[in-house]
């Protein structure tokens, strides 16, 4: 991530800007924070492009069709401006790096990698192409590796751009040659279809560290795309006849997604098993050049954060930490601290006394104001309750039983409790302690400010859990709503 510059903005809409994250022909991204503290990518329309006509109803529309995108394998748009001054769009920030850069630093992911890899995007395209949208731009810099799996950026953007003579003027191409379709290569009509070659294309890069049409100049490689068979020496042989279904160049005789899913891991198990373990692909620690250069302009202002800022608690495997919401105490601490407000105006006069009451009276002030925040850990090894000093863990074999994550109350999206059946004889700090129906809980409340905030921080979770404990836990339906927005 680059400081920003004189020439760079210092706010978009409600979000303070920290640093530039990249740039492509769309125009720049950056690392964006709210008021409340939520990171966000956010990419700002060049001017130039902005002032295409027909570009900002194009944005509209597709912007809005992205917000509908549901599932787990992408980064949800969360907010947007088409009318700006400066059209910007924002998505929730992911500090993981990117297929291209794992696999420049890594090398290629193995058998069991590739097959998580492939079902997750496929599912991502599901989601995509149920909302309406081709992404028209997928390729390994669009795709984040983070430690729940994979999630596909940058969707949703690259149709506003069709027809945009600031861009397709100049000879730009919408896209990366070595990753697009032959229709889209052509010129033709691109369709849910194209997406599936370009996720052959990234999977076969995926697993044999090369793009499967070579490399060179963009007319080269267009006209391989279009012409020539891809190579998939070294592809896994599990994976050969999906990859080379996928990369027909017939459009009709490519499956769908949710076929490409049924392909790979039988009809009914799906996501279940999408994971890509520590061991397959350890993101860097230090900056290198990417695994490919594309060999065009592109359109798409992709998140591509440098190895550099990726964050370690996001590594493949590691644990997830959720911050649970801001606490104000309850009733009881309410009645302390107006106790305390009222005993600093009515102590009786005089110097030590008047000590005493400023003293009561800041303390009741402290206790009305101050929150408090409440954290849950999903580890490998288990779960742990943070809540000021109280602290309470648990390790999955201990919590073989049961555990849910569930609403306060019907109907509620921003208030949420973890619950964990423990044995009977377990010693629970009192602030987590349930008991009832005989067994004994270990409970955590979640708060969110906003549903957007409770979507994400859920997502996290719900995702460890799912990877942590699938013997103990099980997706409550409310929760699968939610995620589904």
């Amino acid at each position: 991530m680059r400081e920003l510059t004189s020439d760079d903005p210092v706010t978009i809409g409600p979000y303070r800007l920290t640093g530039r994250l990249g740039e492509g022909g769309m125009g720049r991204v950056y690392l964006g924070e709210s008021r409340g503290g939520r990171r966000v990518a956010v990419k700002v329309v060049r001017p130039e492009v902005a002032a295409d006509p027909g570009f900002r109803s194009r944005f509209r529309r597709e912007v809005e069709a992205a917000k509908t995108v549901g599932g787990f394998w992408t980064a949800p748009v969360v907010d947007a401006d088409p009318d700006a001054t400066v059209p910007w769009v924002a998505s929730d920030y992911l500090p993981a790096p990117d297929l291209a850069t794992l696999v420049s630093e890594r090398g290629p992911l193995d058998e069991s990698a590739v097959l998580a890899l492939a079902r997750g995007l496929a599912e991502a395209l599901e989601a995509i192409h149920r909302a309406g949208l081709v992404h028209r731009d997928l390729k390994p810099s669009n795709v984040l590796v983070t430690g729940d799996g994979p999630r596909v950026i940058d969707f949703g953007i690259s149709k506003a751009l069709e027809g945009a003579t600031a861009l397709t003027g100049t000879g730009s191409v919408i896209g990366t040659p070595g990753f697009m379709s032959p229709e889209q290569a052509s010129g033709g009509t691109v369709g849910a279809a194209s997406d599936i070659f370009s996720l052959g294309a990234v999977l076969a890069f995926a697993a044999t560290g090369r793009e499967p049409f070579g490399g060179g100049s963009a007319p080269a490689l267009l006209y391989r795309v279009v012409h020539d068979s891809p190579r998939l020496e070294g592809v896994p042989p599990r994976l050969v006849h999906a990859l080379a279904r996928c990369l027909d160049k017939a459009p009709e005789r490519r499956p769908t997604a949710g076929e490409l899913l049924d392909l790979l891991v039988g009809d009914g198990q799906r996501t279940s098993t999408v994971r890509i373990r520590a061991q397959d692909s350890v993101p860097p620690t230090t900056p290198s050049t990417p695994a490919y250069s594309p060999t065009a302009p592109v359109s798409s202002s992709g998140q591509q954060p440098p190895a550099s800022t990726t964050d370690p608690d996001q590594a493949p495997g590691a644990s997830v930490e959720v911050d649970c919401g801001r606490h104000r105490g309850g009733w009881k601490r309410g009645v302390l601290g107006v106790a305390g407000v009222l005993a600093g105006f009515v102590f009786p006069s005089g110097l030590v006394f008047a000590v005493v009451g400023g003293v009561l009276l800041l303390w009741g002030l402290v206790l009305l104001t101050r929150p408090f925040h409440s954290r849950v850990l999903a580890s490998a090894q288990g779960l742990e309750y943070r809540f000021r000093k109280s602290v309470w863990s648990g390790t999955w074999q201990q919590l073989d039983q049961k555990v849910t994550l569930e609403p306060m109350y019907r109907g509620s999206t921003r208030a949420w409790r973890l619950t964990a059946v423990v044995p009977r004889t377990t010693k629970v700090p009192f602030r987590f302690n349930h008991v009832a129906g005989g067994q004994r809980f270990a409970a955590q409340v979640l708060r969110f400010r906003t549903d957007t905030d409770a979507r994400l921080e859920l997502t996290r979770l719900d995702a460890a859990l799912r990877r942590h404990a699938p013997a103990s836990y099980r997706r409550d339906p409310a929760l699968e709503d939610l995620l589904a927005r």
